[in-house]
């Protein structure tokens, strides 16, 4: 029995250990699933913040989705890869660019409205994005007995059906450029004259790119324009000086907190904190093995929920107390706490749940990034009370600890 424990401690030892180290030092050169391959958010690396409002009062979710998928497309052309254009309230923007000093000069790099034409093999505008009605995804069939595939659907108001009928016409053969703000998003070629103001653009689309393509067309004719109300600079030295505060904080609340649980609770303390540690890589792993982005309130809900996880190790630990104080056996007594406490831990956990999913669902921006944190770790942390932690002190149990002294209780 004691061999039994005795291994089962070497093999979460080892558990800890392993996820410590690929934590910290990751996999190759380039440091996989370590702390080094979590994105930053704005506020820890720097950049620019801007809000765009449109300037209609009933803007549809259609509208708005074509609107930010301009914007993000505008922003990926620029080579901002790690830039991010979310929707906020019900008629606002905001985009996100990190590693960008001037918030002014990326307003005049993005724009403010679409510029959408279709243009022939020299460049002649034929018509112009507002004379889109509408731009669609559909999928099906688009000639005989051909295969189903994704397509984009075009549709144009009265004027654009007269020109784009005169430009197919005359353009039998050649290419018909589609351009947004001089970057081509798709150049067909004419196969006929199209006069009924309906037209399809195919190709090797997937059903992701084809409703992409259909967005940014749809947002050259969006009928309001994106007026900035906000924007603001964070310097790249500002949010290395918050990453370096927050991890500091978090150091000095993670070692106050595995102090305050050996000194009170001794071997079951001990037990925490080794779950707390395991708890705490796992959670370090998930964030960079999904690429999620660490903002400042990120690393608050890390912290939060730190203290959530702790929090569940002491309802569990009072219930075993209570248990050896009415005369059970230690190894009864930690079967009959675990079970015990596991009603009012679920409880608790899933009201913060509850809680953090509204804000993520209803937030944006950073708040969204506590809500995720805090999510993840909620999760983790009663991974971790409910089985890690069981399974440390049964196996404490069973390598030879069953004084109850030693767990920090004082019973006779």
């Amino acid at each position: 029995m004691k061999t039994k424990g005795r291994l089962m401690l070497l093999l979460m030892l080892i558990i800890a250990l392993g996820l410590s180290a690929l934590t910290y030092y990751g996999i190759g050169e380039d440091k996989r699933f370590s702390v080094n391959d979590i994105k930053q958010g704005l506020d820890l690396s720097g950049g620019v913040d801007i809000v765009y409002q449109a300037d209609k009062e009933d803007v549809t979710d259609e509208e708005m989705a074509a609107a930010i998928s301009l914007l993000q497309g505008r922003l990926d052309w620029k080579g901002w890869t790690e830039a991010e254009a979310a929707k906020e309230g019900t008629n606002r923007i905001r985009v996100q660019i990190p590693g960008v000093e001037d918030a002014e000069e990326a307003i005049q790099e993005i724009g403010q409205t679409a510029q959408l034409v279709f243009a022939d093999e020299d460049g002649n505008v034929l018509l112009t994005g507002d004379m889109v009605k509408n731009a669609t995804k559909q999928v099906g069939a688009t000639s005989n007995n051909g295969a189903s595939e994704p397509y984009v659907s075009l549709e144009f108001n009265a004027e654009g059906k007269e020109k784009f009928a005169a430009a197919t016409q005359e353009n039998l053969g050649k290419k018909i450029m589609i351009v947004m703000d001089d970057s081509v998003i798709s150049a067909p070629t004419v196969q006929t004259a199209i006069t009924d103001g309906k037209a399809i653009i195919t190709g090797s689309f997937t059903g992701e790119s084809a409703e992409n393509l259909a967005a940014l067309i749809r947002a050259g004719s969006l009928p309001f324009n994106l007026n900035v109300i906000q924007m603001k600079n964070v310097g790249a030295r500002l949010g290395a000086d918050a990453l370096s505060t927050g991890i500091m904080a978090g150091l000095i609340g993670i070692a106050l907190v595995l102090l305050y649980m050996i000194f009170t609770y001794r071997l079951l303390g001990f037990a925490a904190d080794w779950a707390l540690i395991i708890y705490i890589a796992l959670d370090l792993l998930i964030l960079s093995l999904f690429h999620l982005t660490l903002t400042l309130p990120g690393i608050a809900g890390i912290i939060l929920s730190i203290g959530m996880a702790v929090d569940a190790n002491v309802v569990i630990f009072e219930r075993i107390k209570e248990e050896l104080i009415i005369g059970k056996t230690l190894r009864s007594a930690v079967k009959i706490g675990f079970a015990r406490a596991l009603p009012a831990i679920v409880d608790g956990n899933v009201t913060t749940l509850i809680a953090a999913g509204v804000l993520f669902f209803l937030g944006s921006g950073t708040i969204k990034g506590f809500a995720t944190t805090l999510t993840i770790g909620i999760i983790l942390s009663m991974f971790t009370a409910l089985a890690v932690t069981r399974v440390l002190v049964n196996s404490m149990i069973k390598a030879g600890f069953n004084n109850p002294k030693n767990y920090g209780f004082r019973v006779k």
